[in-house]
């Protein structure tokens, strides 16, 4: 597969993991005791094209240098323990 729509999959299926875990959220949001989710991501790796200090041509050094990165993944899925608002229940 092509690097580029190696890159792009990896987006969508991140972002399709990004959307289920907010629609879960809104699904929930009147159910009591209920804790919302967040997706964590992380870089997969990256591809060092051109090493920082390396030369460019004969005279000239590039300063920073050039990495590709090769795409996201879902790391995990948080649970925000925030306290919720509180509800008046009317029992003693």
């Amino acid at each position: 597969m092509d690097a580029s729509m190696w890159v792009a999959k990896t987006g969508l299926d991140a972002q399709q993991t990004r959307m289920n875990v907010i629609s879960n959220n809104l699904a929930n949001v009147n159910t009591t005791g209920f804790k919302r989710d967040r997706a964590v991501f992380e870089d997969l790796l990256y591809q060092n094209i051109r090493q920082a200090g390396g030369q460019t041509s004969a005279a000239t050094q590039a300063p920073t240098g050039l990495m590709l990165g090769t795409g996201v993944r879902v790391m995990a899925t948080e649970k925000l323990n925030a306290q919720g608002n509180m509800i008046n229940t009317q029992n003693p």
